[in-house]
């Protein structure tokens, strides 16, 4: 099992006291029960700091497809409807667009369209993406270049010789302890370190860490090293993550709502988590990947950027249960297409040769369950069937 793999955050979540009875969100995000988990995920900017990632005045259009799909198959012996999978699995939003357009777009768990949804882990994809704007924006050179060139405060540390590119396939080979039920491990610590004035808490925390194996050798997932690269691509690019992601994709491609982004200690936008958007806006940013990140006419990324970040940069063995099958920049990849992931079953899937984005919200009862992950890949195969 991937122990919480795609976990962005770890920490205690307080509602705030001017709203209007929202359930108590006192525990960890780990614990929280159905009714928190349905409340607070609509939720985060009442209960967390966050910064806006402001839309534009073009919005582009979804249309309805002529014909609509109502998918059915078989899964662990039993027959499935889309009706039935979303009722057995939290799913509060599920969309499909098939070159461009709707062929299936539904509600549960009382949420509205106009309603955001925060996406865990799948914010990683969203900042590797940014690493690709600010490659083809001139502020990044290489992606061999040294971490510690753009975060001069890594040097000496053992990201000293940590390329951009090891650390946007989580093989920097530094060392990083990512479980969730070990309040001493690092992904538990980092978010609660004390900071060194002038210095990010997130950077301050992980330029302690040792080095365990040589760099580009060995794949641990590392969502402090998610954040980091986001550190480093606003330092790049001279400002706030969230006003680059609205400047480089939510204003040209036409979202319609503005998101909201998660802030950790220091103010700064958690590259590794937390982007609440609508289902919508989803379906949309899967659908700019599709298009090989091209905004009104426009490249966002380099040429063949989407391609490289959704390669095989790493090949899994028995270290990750299938369907996953490899590792590109923050995408997890899988037979026919890849996908940005989020704990408690978010999930963008891209599918290029099909022509086809699925879009899932969803509050799984378990954080990361490999039953969970296979039963919504399975959805997924028989919507791209559905489809042919």
């Amino acid at each position: 099992m991937r122990q919480f793999a795609r976990l962005g955050i770890a920490m205690t979540l307080m509602a705030s006291s001017a709203l209007a009875a929202p359930p108590p969100l006192s525990q960890t995000l780990l614990s929280w029960t159905p009714e928190q988990q349905f409340w607070g995920y609509r939720h985060v900017e009442d209960a967390f700091p966050v910064k806006a990632v402001p839309k534009g005045d073009y919005v582009r259009r979804l249309p309805q497809a002529k014909h609509q799909i109502d998918p059915k198959w078989i899964w662990d012996g039993k027959a499935q409807t889309m009706a039935s999978y979303m009722a057995a699995h939290n799913t509060s939003g599920l969309l499909v667009l098939k070159n461009g357009k709707i062929v299936l777009e539904r509600y549960g768990l009382g949420r509205k369209p106009s309603e955001r949804w925060t996406s865990f882990s799948v914010a990683k994809s969203v900042t590797s993406t940014l690493v690709g704007a600010a490659i083809a924006d001139g502020k990044i050179k290489s992606l061999e270049d040294k971490v510690s060139t753009y975060l001069p405060d890594l040097k000496g540390s053992a990201y000293d010789d940590v390329t951009i590119r090891q650390l946007i396939t989580m093989t920097s080979g530094v060392k990083w302890n990512e479980d969730y039920s070990d309040p001493n491990s690092d992904v538990a610590q980092v978010g609660i370190s004390t900071a060194e004035p002038g210095i990010n808490p997130t950077v301050a925390y992980m330029r302690k860490l040792p080095r365990a194996t040589p760099p580009g050798t060995k794949f641990v997932y590392d969502t402090g090293e998610t954040d980091l690269t986001g550190i480093l691509v606003s330092t790049a690019v001279g400002k706030p993550l969230s006003a680059y992601l609205s400047e480089k994709v939510w204003k040209p491609f036409g979202m319609e709502q503005d998101a909201v982004w998660m802030t950790d200690q220091g103010g700064h936008e958690r590259g590794g988590c937390c982007l609440s958007m609508t289902l919508r806006d989803y379906a949309r940013l899967g659908q700019f990947l599709l298009e090989d990140g091209v905004a009104q006419g426009k490249p966002v990324t380099p040429k063949g950027w989407v391609a490289d970040a959704s390669a095989y940069h790493v090949k899994f063995g028995s270290e990750v249960e299938p369907p996953e099958l490899g590792y590109g920049y923050f995408f997890w990849l899988m037979p026919g297409g890849y996908a940005a992931e989020g704990i408690f079953g978010q999930q963008i899937f891209v599918f290029p040769q099909d022509g086809i984005v699925i879009a899932v919200n969803s509050a799984w009862t378990e954080a990361d369950n490999d039953k969970d992950w296979a039963a919504q890949h399975a959805m997924a195969e028989a919507v791209r069937k559905a489809l042919k």
